[in-house]
């Protein structure tokens, strides 16, 4: 009988920059590849346009987390300040048994968002930040 395999879950991952183990994001967003296209038409042809690839993009990757430490916000103030440093992100999903199942390496990011969830006197939420990061492309890691 072979071994059942569930699907991985979204909560189990892990995010490394330049190999450090950088913890505490409760979310990750735009991990997302696609592949634009022109149409063409062909003179005579009415049933189909040809379809031709023209690049790949890439979606900026949101990260966020609660407000405790400076590191994201030294890297976006760099960055604002002309001083770019492209890092490379590791996202690496986990199974069941907390054993990396897939990973996927964002490379050359750079910072070109941060922000900070709104200040509400009147709530006790977590204050979040939030980074956005654009980068050259997204490839599965080992």
């Amino acid at each position: 009988m072979p071994n059942r395999q569930d699907p991985f879950r979204g909560f189990r991952f892990l995010v490394e920059m330049d190999g450090l183990l950088s913890g505490g994001f409760i979310h990750v967003k735009g991990l997302a590849r696609e592949i634009r296209y022109e149409s063409q038409r062909e003179g005579g042809v009415n049933e189909y346009e040809h379809k031709l690839a023209t690049q790949v993009s890439f979606p900026v990757i949101v990260l966020e987390r609660g407000l405790i430490l400076d590191d994201l916000w030294k890297w976006a103030q760099d960055a604002a300040d002309g001083n770019i440093k492209r890092k490379t992100l590791w996202l690496r999903l986990q199974d069941e048994a907390n054993i990396k199942a897939w990973a996927w390496q964002i490379e050359y990011a750079i910072p070109v968002k941060w922000s900070c969830s709104d200040l509400d006197a009147s709530s006790s939420q977590v204050v979040m930040e939030s980074l956005e990061l654009a980068h050259h492309g997204l490839r599965k890691a080992t």
